[in-house]
């Protein structure tokens, strides 16, 4: 399931544990390098390119992952 992946790369790159799927990207302390980081992430891992405006649009895991699916990704 794509969302557990996102969620999964959230929690690496802002070093928490307690993401939920609904939590802001924003209000977690994100910010543009981590963004960037986490961008690299869905290319690397995910198979997707997902640009910029994409990730401030989709602040939230359910929402990413929404967006990633609606792109056709299919995750290994």
């Amino acid at each position: 399931m794509i969302a557990d992946k996102v969620r999964a790369i959230w929690c690496r790159e802002l070093q928490r544990d307690d993401i939920s799927v609904d939590d802001d990207f924003f209000a977690l302390g994100g910010q543009s390098v981590i963004m960037a980081k986490i961008q690299g992430a869905f290319i690397e891992e995910l198979g997707v390119e997902v640009p910029v405006d994409q990730m401030f649009l989709n602040p939230t895991v359910a929402s990413i992952s929404s967006y990633i699916e609606s792109m056709g990704a299919v995750t290994p």
